[in-house]
């Protein structure tokens, strides 16, 4: 495997003996390499900015920012970033899977645990094993024929409605990308965005990304209660909470 397919992780935690346990396991676990390891929710955050790994192990109860903060901040710079809770508090399970937690490994965990976390990632970060779960079909509804007008840093632009594929966070930003490629960087929030889409074409369905409901192509499981929402016309995914997925059947059932 070549060093650019490895899957680059990020370890936070004020343990040092759980952090040579993590680094350990995932150093031996092919597909994985550890980029970098941080004591304080700083450092952790620091670490994050300049290595941007793809996936973060976070304990809840570190010096400075707690996990939840560091977690929220990755959120808004990348919500695909896969985060993994191993903390020793159980009871901040709740709080873990607001943040859309991949997984929330209490210790003392056993090690057999930790290689099923590891290979859900692999699994999902390289489409492997990925069984489809029935996505809702949206009704026909009549096209608007409606334009956006997007003020960004090289000025204005205008594009159809029917052309965005997907709106998200990325990098404390909100990225449209449209069909045929193009990527729009906006300054306004991703609800001042949604304010101005058709909610019959367009559907909020995770706090980082709005998606366009007729390019759906399928839903896969992420996580517990999370799924992930491949859309025709782009190699970028989203993710959807359990509960929009409901919302989403409910809608178009």
């Amino acid at each position: 495997m070549k060093d650019n397919d490895l899957i680059s992780v990020l370890i936070a935690d004020d343990d040092p003996g759980m952090r040579l346990i993590l680094r350990k396991k995932i150093q031996a676990t092919d597909g994985f390499f550890v980029a970098g390891e941080a004591v304080t929710g700083e450092e952790a955050m620091a670490l994050y900015e300049k290595l941007t790994p793809q996936v973060v192990f976070l304990d809840v109860d570190m010096p400075g920012k707690t996990g939840v903060e560091c977690a929220h901040l990755i959120q808004d710079q990348n919500p695909a970033c896969i985060l993994i809770f191993a903390t020793g508090h159980e009871e901040y399970m709740g709080e873990a899977f607001e943040v859309y937690a991949f997984d929330y490994l209490v210790k003392p965990f056993k090690l057999d645990r930790l290689e099923q976390t590891l290979s859900r990632i692999y699994d999902r970060l390289h489409r492997v094993n990925a069984e489809a779960v029935p996505s809702p079909r949206p009704a026909e509804s009549r096209s608007t024929g409606g334009r956006l007008m997007l003020r960004h840093k090289d000025g204005v632009s205008f594009i159809d409605l029917e052309d965005i594929l997907l709106v998200q966070r990325e990098d404390r930003a909100t990225v449209i990308y449209t069909e045929n490629g193009g990527r729009y960087v906006l300054s306004e929030t991703l609800s001042e965005t949604e304010a101005r889409l058709d909610p019959e074409i367009f559907f909020r369905c995770h706090k980082g990304y709005i998606i366009n409901l007729r390019r759906i192509k399928n839903i896969t499981p992420y996580g517990r209660w999370t799924y992930v929402v491949q859309l025709e016309g782009t190699e970028h995914d989203a993710l959807i909470t359990h509960e929009k997925y409901e919302e989403l059947e409910k809608k178009f059932g």
